[in-house]
């Protein structure tokens, strides 16, 4: 909560202005009954036109005043609660794009997302609600009971007591109900992930005619999630009818003490419809003052849902000192281990290699033996359990983040474009390159006749993740995309598996041909690595093999396997 206070202190005008109009509509409401005690006192049982006529003109002037008022309140509280919504939601995106992979896999992207847009909303909503009925609906309250104490003292004993009753029972209501609504947005953050997997998957799951395995599971969490919400909504709707029990038993019994102190003299009639008129005030401020609780509580929970994300610190460390590179050596691993943090067993255990840059270096395995882990440990999209990494002479750990990010090119083997032009994609390697470059980054990723079939060439449209385009030539416009930013070396994940093999081979001649660059591709294709400089197996986390594609086949049993597998005749014969 004290981000939004930060935040409350740059909006300190909006956020006085805006309680003190809403307090100044209260105190002509206030007057309202009194008036209108008045008017019938001195107007109607009198017959006196005259008073009856000024009362009336009172009354209109009151209202109007207290519109204004309102209007005015309205606009200070909005302008109040959505500036600071707004600079929050902004905070809260920067502070996620800060964050590392590490932090990413520990809070999940469905709850980030939920945080972001449903848990922002509701903080705006109760920020607005607060400025201006948090003072007003009290003010109401007890100022409705001191009027009261004015027109009878012994009456106004019955608005105490209507009042403590009433915050008795808004009280319990409001405990029971303000744990149930975290658990509400939990659910929330389950059904949003299931809905994201399904959206983004639809492919897939009308591949394999999923569709009603996925709408059943889709109605059980929907359904968990509603239940959950209707047996909140139950216990808040129980506040309504005890409210009204408490203020109707509270009415009765005004009316009936006011009744025998009108018969004995001691109050008029016009003070009896004032006092009505005052309850009536209270139970309209204490159903709005609980409905704020409600929404506050609301807003609280989702403020440190909120905050709870702010808090998280990114525990990767980055030198501020740019590095002069001291060595030939692209990479030398020493000891390498590393495991996820949700899982016990390690992902790499003990890798050790050296390489030399400007050189291609090959990697291969199964299926999770580690390989695009490898790949993001390199990149430092991940800190070492043990063991260390040294790029280009230097402790990985020691680049700022700015040179490592222009140092290394990412390909990964999944596709992200960004929806807008090519020229705009192509741009994310190189905000200043020019269109020459683009062709030129395009013309090496073999995407350049691509480009040049599609109308409007670089100013071609592309929807969102490229869906407009097939599997290969997504792969290639991102490699082009990393070429872009000229790296020193180039990690190509797996990222050429959609492409044909005459394509590949035409895209690992023009990277083979690039200078001054080092290139690891990933790849369970042979073809694609079996003519790079060095070739690394992986198996389970281990590294079974390096060298040579020939001492590979003579030494390494994992590397013929997956030779074998490919190369079955050639193999037999």
């Amino acid at each position: 909560m004290h981000t939004i206070f930060s935040y409350l202190k740059q909006y300190k005008k909006e956020s006085i202005l805006a309680p003190c109009f809403k307090m100044l509509e209260a105190f002509f409401d206030l007057l309202v009954p009194t008036m209108i005690a008045r008017l019938i006192n001195q107007g109607i049982v009198y017959g006196n036109w005259s008073k009856i006529g000024f009362y009336v003109v009172i009354l209109i002037v009151l209202a109007l005043i207290g519109m204004a008022c309102s209007f005015t309140a309205q606009f200070f509280a909005a302008r109040a609660a959505v500036g600071i919504t707004c600079k929050l939601r902004q905070q809260l995106f920067d502070h996620i794009q800060s964050l590392s992979f590490t932090q990413f896999d520990q809070l999940g992207i469905n709850t980030l997302i939920t945080r972001m847009t449903s848990d922002m909303n509701q903080v705006q909503n109760g920020i607005n609600m607060t400025l201006r009925l948090l003072l007003r609906s009290p003010f109401i309250v007890f100022g409705s009971m001191i009027m009261a104490y004015f027109y009878s003292p012994r009456i106004a004993l019955v608005f105490l007591v209507s009042i403590v009753l009433l915050s008795i029972v808004i009280a319990t209501i409001m405990m029971i109900s303000i744990p149930l609504f975290k658990k509400v947005q939990s659910q929330l953050d389950d059904l949003l992930g299931l809905t994201r997997d399904n959206i983004t998957g639809v492919r897939v799951v009308r591949a394999f005619c999923k569709e009603e395995d996925e709408v059943h599971s889709f109605d059980q969490k929907n359904n968990m999630y509603t239940k959950l919400n209707e047996f909140q909504g139950r216990i808040g709707a129980l506040m309504n009818p005890f409210t009204y029990v408490i203020i109707n038993v509270g009415t009765i019994v005004l009316i009936y003490k006011g009744a025998i102190q009108v018969n004995v003299g001691t109050l008029s009639q016009g003070d009896v419809v004032a006092l009505y008129n005052y309850m009536a005030q209270i139970i309209v401020e204490l159903l709005k003052l609980a409905n704020l609780i409600v929404t506050l509580n609301k807003s609280v929970a989702c403020a440190e849902r909120i905050e709870s994300v702010l808090e998280v610190e990114n525990k990767m460390v980055y030198s501020k000192k740019r590095k002069d590179f001291c060595s030939n050596v692209a990479f030398q691993l020493e000891n390498v281990s590393f495991s996820y943090p949700s899982s016990s067993a390690q992902a790499l255990s003990n890798i050790s290699f050296s390489v030399d840059a400007g050189d291609v270096i090959g990697v291969t395995g199964g299926t999770g033996a580690g390989k695009s882990t490898l790949m993001q440990v390199l990149s430092r999209y991940y800190d070492l359990d043990s063991g260390s990494i040294l790029c280009m002479g230097n402790d990985l750990n020691s680049y700022p983040y700015d040179q490592l990010n222009e140092m290394i090119g990412f390909v990964s083997q999944n596709v992200v474009l960004f929806q807008g032009s090519i020229r705009d994609n192509m741009k994310w390697g190189n905000n200043n390159a020019s269109d020459e470059q683009i062709w030129q980054a395009l013309e090496i990723a073999q995407a350049k006749d691509l480009v040049e079939q599609k109308p409007g060439q670089l100013d071609y449209i592309l929807e969102q993740n490229g869906k407009n385009l097939s599997g290969g030539q997504r792969q290639r416009l991102t490699i082009a995309r990393a070429l872009m930013k000229q790296p020193s070396i180039l990690i190509l994940d797996d990222s050429a598996s959609a492409l044909d093999f005459a394509t590949d081979a035409r895209l690992r001649k023009a990277i083979h041909q690039l200078k001054n660059i080092t290139v690891f591709i990933v790849s369970q294709r042979i073809s694609s690595i079996r003519h790079a400089n060095q070739i690394l197996v992986l198996d389970d986390g281990l590294l079974v093999g390096k060298g040579s594609h020939e001492q590979l086949l003579d030494s390494c049993s994992v590397y013929q396997e997956i030779y074998a597998s490919q190369y079955q005749e050639e193999v037999s014969s």
